[in-house]
């Protein structure tokens, strides 16, 4: 017979949240993981917190909420809590209950922030990858390292001379009709970073990519990958330079390469210069770095490039590629949203805490 068409539903409901998801979601194993990790770092979370006052958002589920925003590309805080209201996934996930309300986007907001002085995001990408199941998966030999730019949250129109009023010394009066987003010729104009900075975010820097390409405000996230299965094992975020890159995988790789066997680093052709390649084999790391001979002469010779594990490197390497794809297009990283080095810092980090997980219930339902 036809049912009825009932417009309300039931007044009260009886099926508990773990029943409405299916056994073999992937939120399931990624879940696991991410509570393991979180449970692991309660130390750390009690010491940002008063003992006394009005409990805030517990920052286990705040984690959880931003994990999801990477999963699902939710663009905004706002989104997240609209999401977070009807989705039973979603409040499962994060683990709220049916009746419970989600958070206002502001409250949220303030409470995220405050993640930021505990170094929270890298320690939790530890936390993830310390677990035995994962450990296993992690080379402790073969690394690469890349840089990738990440786009300011701030205008070109905003970047101004250093030292005057943050508005424009040009001496001529604002445009009646331009409103707060005028028209503007940079045609002409020099700028460079000893002369200039943005007023909206000070931290942000001019970066050409290549000649020929346009200059931009960016800043430049790193990663360090092991080889094996090509998870980030470590993750930062500099200012926006030309040796940044460089800085940047020497800080990254040196705490692995304490160790009597020697390590390998591979990468492309920006590192390679002769006082980064002396530097790693000070270290015990063999560097396997593309040679970059136009117009130089490479500092990689026959003493690397004539080992087979050289060209295994160089292909591995490429995969690095793929990490930073996902944290720019899924977890929306490619232009931030945010402010500030430390702030735009903790979100690359954490998402690239979040790509590790997207992988690990594959690599881990593999057959060994």
């Amino acid at each position: 017979m036809r049912g009825g068409d009932e417009q309300t539903g039931e007044l009260f409901s009886y099926v508990d949240l773990e029943a409405r998801v299916r056994r073999d979601h992937p939120l399931r194993r990624i879940r696991a993981i991410v509570n393991e990790a979180l449970s692991a770092l309660g130390r750390e979370f009690a010491a940002l917190y008063s003992p006394i006052g009005r409990p805030s958002i517990p920052p286990e589920k705040l984690l959880r909420a931003m994990l999801l925003q990477a999963f699902y590309s939710i663009r905004s805080e706002r989104l997240l809590m609209e999401r977070l209201e009807y989705d039973l996934l979603f409040r499962w996930f994060v683990g709220i209950g049916v009746d419970d309300a989600a958070w206002d986007h502001s409250v949220f907001s303030k409470n995220r922030d405050r993640l930021l002085e505990g170094n929270v995001a890298a320690k939790f990408l530890s936390a993830v990858l310390a677990q035995p199941k994962v450990k296993k998966l992690l080379s402790t030999d073969h690394f690469s390292v890349d840089g990738t730019l990440i786009e300011a949250w701030a205008s070109m129109k905003s970047v101004k001379p250093k030292g005057g009023s943050g508005e424009d010394d040009s001496g001529e009066p604002p445009a009646q009709d331009g409103g707060r987003n005028a028209e503007a010729d940079f045609h002409g104009e020099r700028r460079s970073n000893e002369t200039h900075a943005s007023t909206t975010d000070p931290d942000a820097r001019l970066y050409r990519k290549g000649r020929g390409k346009e200059a931009r405000l960016c800043f430049m996230g790193h990663g360090l990958m092991e080889n094996r299965h090509g998870l980030l094992v470590d993750a930062c975020l500099t200012l926006a330079d030309g040796h940044a890159e460089r800085v940047a995988a020497l800080h990254m790789i040196e705490p692995r390469a304490d160790r009597p066997q020697a390590i390998t680093l591979g990468a492309d052709k920006a590192y390679d210069a002769e006082d980064f390649i002396n530097e790693l084999r000070s270290m015990k790391v063999t560097p396997h770095v593309a040679q970059n001979t136009n117009g130089r002469r490479s500092a990689i010779d026959r003493r690397t490039t004539r080992h087979g594990g050289y060209a295994v490197s160089q292909r591995i390497r490429k995969r690095i590629e793929e990490a930073f794809g996902w944290i720019k297009t899924v977890a929306g990283q490619e232009k931030t949203k945010l402010r500030g080095r430390d702030r735009v810092g903790w979100a690359f980090t954490f998402a690239a805490a979040a790509y590790n997980l997207v992988r690990l219930p594959k690599l881990l339902a593999a057959p060994k």
